[in-house]
C-alpha cells in the first residue's frame, strides 16, 4: 500500500484495487485482480529468460 498509491478518482494500480476490493468484501474481484497480477508477473519473468536465454548455445 505504501508504494502502490490511490488518488481518488485519478489513479488506481493493480495491488491497491485488489486490496480496496478486499477491503469492501468483494472477494471474487480481488480474487480475479490477483489472478491477473500472477500472470502479469509470470509472463513478464518468461519473457525475460527467453531473452537473456537466446544467445546461450547448449
Amino acid at each position: 500500500m505504501m508504494v502502490g498509491g490511490n488518488i481518488r478518482g485519478c489513479t488506481r494500480v493493480l495491488t491497491t484495487a485488489t486490496v480496496m476490493e478486499t477491503a469492501k468484501g468483494n472477494f471474487e474481484l480481488a480474487i480475479a485482480l490477483g489472478v491477473i497480477l500472477l500472470l502479469l508477473a509470470y509472463a513478464v519473468t518468461v519473457a525475460l529468460t527467453c531473452l537473456q536465454q537466446r544467445g546461450h548455445k547448449w
